[in-house]
C-alpha cells in the first residue's frame, strides 16, 4: 500500500475480467452509512469508447493508454428505488419494513442534488479501496476528475442525476513515474 501513486503510462498486458471482478468485489466491501453502498461500476475496454471517453477527460493520455479504464460514480435515485436489495436480509420483516421507512424519511426530504453530494462521499471511501486494493493486487491506477461529465455520462449512459466519483485508468505500469510523495505523519495527525 505505501507503493501505491499514479501511474499514467501503462504496458501493452491484458488485465483480466477476473482481476477485474476480484478488484470490484473487494472494492465492495467498503463501508458507507447505511450500507447504503451508493457506489456503480462501469468498466470499459472497448479502445473506441476509451478514445472518447479521453477526448472528454482534456485528452488525458492514461484514459487511452490504459488497458482499462473505471467510471465509478454515485447513484442514490438508484439506491433509494431498491432500499428492500439495501437493507440486510437476515432482519425480520417488521425491523426490514422499518429501515426501509427510516430510509424514506431520512433521505426522501432531500433534494436530489444532496442526495447526489451525500452519495459521491460514500462512493469515494470506496474508490479509496480500490486504488489500495489495485496495488496490492498488483495493478497501478490513475484517479482522475480532470473531465467534463456530462459527455463522459453521455459516452456510458450514465443517468444525468448521478455523480460520477472517478475515472480510473488500470493496467500494469510501463514506468515507475514519480516517486510517492506524501506528507509526515507529524505533519498530518495530532496525538492528545
Amino acid at each position: 500500500a505505501l507503493a501505491r501513486h499514479s501511474v499514467r503510462a501503462y504496458r501493452d498486458v491484458p488485465v483480466t475480467d477476473d482481476e477485474i471482478r476480484t478488484l470490484l468485489e473487494l472494492t465492495g466491501r467498503a463501508p458507507s452509512a447505511f450500507n447504503l453502498q451508493p457506489w456503480r461500476f462501469i468498466v470499459v475496454r472497448d479502445q473506441t469508447v476509451k478514445d472518447q471517453l479521453q477526448a472528454a477527460a482534456y485528452g488525458q493520455k492514461q484514459v487511452g493508454g490504459a488497458p482499462v479504464v473505471i467510471a465509478m460514480y454515485a447513484d442514490m435515485e438508484d439506491t433509494m428505488a431498491h432500499l428492500d436489495q439495501v437493507v440486510h436480509p437476515d432482519l425480520p420483516a417488521d425491523k426490514k419494513a422499518g429501515t426501509i421507512a427510516m430510509l424514506q424519511n431520512t433521505f426522501g426530504g432531500m433534494t436530489e442534488e444532496a442526495r447526489g453530494v451525500w452519495a459521491n462521499a460514500q462512493a469515494n471511501i470506496a474508490l479509496g479501496y480500490l486504488l489500495l486494493i489495485a496495488k496490492s493486487e498488483g495493478l497501478d491506477t490513475s484517479p482522475m476528475l480532470g473531465f467534463q461529465a456530462d459527455q463522459v455520462k453521455n459516452i456510458l449512459g450514465i443517468p444525468a442525476h448521478a455523480t460520477i466519483t472517478s475515472l480510473v485508468a488500470i493496467g500494469r505500469g510501463a514506468d515507475d513515474g514519480f516517486r510517492s510523495h506524501r506528507h509526515s505523519l507529524e505533519r498530518i495527525a495530532t496525538f492528545r
